[in-house]
């Protein structure tokens, strides 16, 4: 099969008009980012508030692995499925980070002949979001160092300025720094460091803020630091809200693009899910759900991650709706939560596969917990024997869980026909409302051990002395109300990212707690997370050129 980017470049993109016109967008609408990108008014969603919402779609995975799941490709595969059954379809995905897609990750445009395009536009720089939150984030540096230089009059303590400067890269180096070397007139030397842009709070911001006033108001309340009598200080004691609110005005609008067979889709938004709330903006699912009869989005990494934050901080924040849940599995992934090793993926193992489905059925009972209908898909991959899927199949079967195979990266639309049948079938007069797992009111450390236990299987969590002190302060200030944001890694259900399948008997150790107050959340740093990722040995960067005549070579 040719590779993704060969498909890319060789489909039949549709003027970004035409895909406007099927929403039925108004000139005043949406603007023109060259011939097949646009932007959608930020005022486009007060217009539409009186009209009814489609149903809402949520695509989410077991752990991932190296084997790949195939998340975002099932995303678009779908999408483009509903629309071949009629229906008017809209995709609503995330933007990528540069980090992965120089890194190991790759993109997130899809794959194969479910793809958003244009991919190589998408997958680098777009238009332009991802930037203007580094551009904002830094600037709010700019202004703290510059207010301790200028004779420090909110008298911040330099040994508590929490707020990080950010870059859309994986780099290590630029974990911890010292900044403010050179004498007196190159500002005050303290510790700093660095996160991916990703990482950011203003993207947290971004993708929960319903208008730009509401925007205004969340960036007003960032915590960037304290004072030497332990006060927080925020942007808005630096007057810094307008000038952050300016850099993100365009950044607000969310992006209009089309899928390989020419689906709208919108991308708006990209936080991690295992260091942030992994999910795309408010304003964009919200948008989508007003223009089309069924939204079909997706949250970052496993439904211990995405899927959590997706109902406890996305949706709760967002007073959003889901409709149907689908979880994505494969043949491959299966078999590595089974203890099968990656050289050996190719083979038929049911006895791994077997004990693969743990992991499988654990996802399960964390969409159960949410009491939302869902569906398993079975992401097949040529390799997979027939045998193996005949064995997914009947595990589902025999616990009365719906089950369909989606072939999408090989055909397309076409191939996720049977899914959408499904869905379509669940979701057409069902009005069940979704359950989050915790109540706001109760305390930060019930709310984190819920969390764990309710979604991670573990048998407790355990705060760090640090942890402990600043729930207590935390709840002192005042944000003992707010959501938990975990922070945790993506490959496994517990925080030890070498325990596979589902481990049993575990304790999630919470190290540390931010507070993103502007946001809406607490975050809870677990294990050895880190919200700025490393380049590993080979990274894709490596393999990417670009011809005499500007196109883009090795992109996937």
């Amino acid at each position: 099969m040719k590779k993704d980017i060969q498909i890319a470049q060789e489909a039949i993109v549709e003027p970004i008009h035409k895909i406007a016109e099927k929403l039925k967008l108004s000139s005043d609408d949406w603007e023109p980012y060259g011939r097949n990108k646009a932007k959608l008014s930020d005022q486009l969603l007060t217009k539409l508030e009186n009209k009814k919402n489609g149903k809402i779609i949520l695509v989410t995975s077991i752990n991932p692995t190296p084997a790949g799941e195939g998340k975002s490709t099932v995303t678009v595969g779908l999408g483009q499925a509903f629309n071949k059954l009629g229906k008017n379809a809209i995709v609503a995905l995330r933007e990528p980070s540069l980090g992965p897609v120089m890194g190991l990750k790759g993109g997130a445009t899809g794959g194969g002949y479910a793809q958003v395009l244009p991919m190589e536009d998408i997958n680098l720089h777009f238009t332009g979001d991802i930037h203007a939150i580094t551009s904002a984030n830094n600037a709010l540096s700019a202004i703290i160092d510059n207010h301790i230089h200028q004779g420090n009059e909110l008298n911040i303590d330099t040994r508590r300025v929490e707020w990080k400067r950010v870059i859309d890269m994986n780099d290590r180096s630029l974990r911890e720094i010292v900044i403010g070397l050179g004498g007196t007139k190159q500002g005050i030397p303290r510790e700093d460091g660095f996160a991916i842009s990703v990482a950011s709070e203003i993207m947290a911001i971004l993708c929960l803020a319903t208008n730009i006033d509401d925007l205004k108001a969340r960036l007003a309340k960032i915590v960037i630091g304290y004072t030497y009598s332990g006060r927080p200080i925020t942007a808005k004691h630096l007057q810094a809200e307008g000038a952050l609110t300016l850099l993100l005005r365009d950044a607000m609008k969310p992006n209009l693009v089309q899928t390989i067979e020419n689906t709208p889709a919108i991308i708006h938004g990209g936080p991690f899910a295992n260091i942030a709330h992994g999910c795309n903006s408010i304003i964009a699912t919200k948008t989508a759900a007003k223009l089309g009869d069924y939204v079909v989005t997706e949250a970052g990494f496993g439904a211990d991650l995405g899927a959590e934050k997706y109902f406890n901080i996305k949706s709760r924040i967002g007073t959003i709706d889901t409709a149907a849940v689908v979880v994505v599995v494969t043949i491959r992934a299966l078999k590595m939560h089974g203890g099968v090793q990656k050289g050996h993926l190719d083979t038929e193992n049911l006895a791994g596969l077997a004990d693969g489905m743990a992991n499988l059925e654990k996802h399960i009972n964390t969409i159960k917990a949410f009491q939302v209908p869902y569906i398993v898909t079975i992401n097949q991959f040529p390799t997979d024997t027939i045998k193996e899927t005949e064995f997914v199949q009947l595990w589902c079967e025999e616990r009365d869980i719906d089950v369909a195979v989606t072939t999408v990266h090989a055909d397309g639309g076409e191939g996720g026909v049977q899914l959408a049948d499904k869905l379509i079938a669940k979701v057409e007069g069902s009005t069940k409302s979704y359950q989050p797992l915790y109540d706001l009111d109760d305390p930060l450390e019930e709310k984190m051990k819920i969390i764990a236990q309710t979604v991670y299987g573990a048998k407790d969590i355990e705060l760090t002395k640090t942890a402990r002190e600043q729930a207590a302060f935390f709840t002192e200030q005042g944000w003992g109300n707010l959501p938990i944001c975990m922070a945790k890694t993506q490959y496994s259900l517990s925080d030890d990212p070498t325990l596979l399948g589902r481990p049993n008997g575990f304790t999630i150790t919470i190290r540390e707690l931010r507070a993103s107050i502007g946001a809406g959340f607490i975050i809870a740093l677990t294990g050895d997370v880190l919200t700025m990722p490393g380049l590993p040995s080979s990274p894709a960067a490596l393999e990417m050129d670009v011809t005499s005549d500007g196109k883009a070579v090795g992109l996937f």
